[in-house]
């Protein structure tokens, strides 16, 4: 089995994680820790910090459990990078959970093309579009971002679906669509658009 049929074969039970880093303007580099689902494409961003401790990253891996717990994410398998950022206690803390990590090769980017290209969105979409002082501001900014992720935008993989809203129902009737009100809602200054 190739590693992209792996990867279709096993997308309700795949996440995948990774750490962003960007510079602030006071000159401070932030570490921004994301998990994504696979299969419904949604985002959780679970925070960013100056200092991405060990304690730090346990603790959010057991938000992260509870969180999939809750929704009732059946995740069998987590996806990373070899990052010295995560702790071997995260292992021990996901497998209890019934997930096994899957270290992606060095240098290969392609086994984790999921939140490879979350990661490209991100810096491009409000990243490299906003101002951030400080980590007060990036955490605001990481928030609408995320929230404008799953519910606003729209995913080919998701037939332009979003990952936690429907396509809507297509207006076939031709009155329909002159009496249409379509409205735009600006978000983080403009930098994202909802319709």
């Amino acid at each position: 089995m190739t590693w992209a049929d792996f990867l279709c074969s096993q997308a309700e039970a795949l996440l995948a994680c990774d750490f962003i880093e960007t510079v602030t303007l006071n000159g401070q580099c932030q570490y921004i820790l994301a998990v994504i689902e696979h299969a419904t494409r949604r985002v959780r961003v679970w925070g960013a910090t100056a200092h991405p401790t060990a304690t730090w990253v346990i603790q959010v891996f057991r938000n992260l459990v509870m969180d999939l717990e809750d929704v009732g994410c059946r995740a069998h398998y987590l996806l990373r990078d070899r990052d010295g950022k995560f702790p071997a206690l995260m292992e021990e803390i996901l497998s209890g959970a019934g997930i096994n990590t899957v270290i992606i090769g060095v240098r290969v980017p392609r086994m984790n093309t999921v939140m490879e290209r979350w990661v490209q969105s991100c810096r491009r979409e409000p990243l490299d579009r906003c101002l951030l002082w400080n980590e007060r501001d990036l955490r605001h900014v990481l928030r609408e971002y995320e929230h404008f992720y799953n519910q606003h935008r729209a995913h080919q993989a998701l037939a332009q679906a979003a990952p936690l809203r429907a396509v809507p129902d297509p207006v076939t009737d031709p009155a329909g669509l002159t009496s249409l009100d379509v409205r735009r809602r600006d978000r983080l200054g403009g930098a994202l658009h909802e319709y």
